[in-house]
């Protein structure tokens, strides 16, 4: 090869991998997507606008929130999943479709652990077990004294949700029964502990605070280890069952094999947003409490938390749906 060809060749090499490493470092050129796949209006759908605003703010780029609700939260998620992965399209998933949805009889067509890559753990969502007035249970020492001997019908926000999964774990961890009453949504179920039809119920803590103010339901215990920061008022139920915690959570996602520089900036640019402090008391005006795990610690807490719901999950006889 002639010698002034040869230097146009390197020259030429030299132009193209400088161009590439320039493409790789401009992440991102473009307004990037959330997935939430949650209706519009709910805390979860208010943490992940909290998320984008701020996360725009980091990486100089907007970030958009598209709403894609459905399948439990499966439906959102498995567009992430399909997404090119390019760092461009990431979306937030909490217990339910993450750590439940694979386990369940009709799973949905998602397999987290090889479809997506955890960025981040952003925040944990306090469940309570709530009494009604007239139940008879002002403790969950009471319940739980009473459930080892009689039945004691348990509302929920729906079958296998984390709040139906949270109180059949107490049940199976004190040896009591609580059969499951699923309603469709925590707020039902609510409605049906206040007026009696059911004497106890596992709920979203938003779902009873006014009515927990009002004296007209008790609470518990809060499935969180500790106290939630929400009402530290309301004890956990670790406090009397040592060991027990089963809050609902939810964290960020990208497609399995996105660049790990690209993933690097984007988990990076998340744990900035999570550590602001402004941040956090906006994650705490939307009722879920700032949960930060970096993307190898929340992955590790993942696969505890599936193999934890599977268990319960498989120990369960099939129920109707009210």
């Amino acid at each position: 090869m002639p010698p002034s060809l040869a230097r146009k060749l390197l020259c030429a090499i030299g132009l193209a991998t400088t161009a590439l490493g320039a493409h790789a470092q401009a992440f991102p050129s473009r307004p990037v997507t959330i997935i939430a796949p949650f209706a519009a209006g709910g805390s979860a759908d208010g943490i992940a606008r909290v998320v984008a605003r701020e996360l725009g703010q980091v990486l100089g780029q907007t970030v958009i929130v598209d709403n894609r609700p459905g399948g439990g939260g499966a439906t959102g998620l498995i567009l992430v999943a399909n997404a090119k992965p390019d760092g461009y399209t990431i979306g937030m998933g909490a217990t339910g479709a993450i750590a439940i949805g694979p386990h369940l009889p009709d799973a949905p067509p998602l397999n987290p652990d090889k479809q997506l890559q955890p960025l981040a753990k952003l925040a944990d969502i306090p469940l309570v077990l709530v009494s009604g007035a007239n139940s008879g249970y002002d403790s969950l020492q009471s319940l739980l004294k009473a459930a080892k001997t009689t039945e004691v019908p348990t509302g929920n926000a729906g079958q296998y949700t984390a709040h139906h999964l949270s109180a059949e774990l107490l049940a199976s961890t004190t040896k009591t029964r609580l059969p499951a009453i699923p309603y469709r949504g925590s707020a039902p179920a609510v409605t049906d502990v206040i007026g009696g039809q059911v004497p106890v119920a596992m709920v979203d803590l938003t779902s009873v605070a006014g009515h927990l103010k009002a004296g007209t339901v008790k609470a518990l215990g809060v499935t969180t280890l500790n106290r939630s920061k929400l009402a530290p008022d309301i004890p956990s139920i670790a406090d009397a069952v040592p060991g027990y915690a089963a809050p609902a959570w939810m964290g960020m996602f990208a497609p399995k094999g996105v660049q790990a520089d690209v993933s690097e900036k984007l988990a990076n640019g998340i744990q900035t947003v999570l550590e602001k402090p402004d941040v956090q008391a906006q994650i705490l005006n939307l009722s879920a409490e700032p949960a930060y795990l970096g993307p190898k610690p929340f992955a590790t807490f993942i696969s505890a938390e599936s193999k934890r719901w599977a268990t319960v999950i498989a120990s369960l006889p099939k129920q109707p749906q009210k």
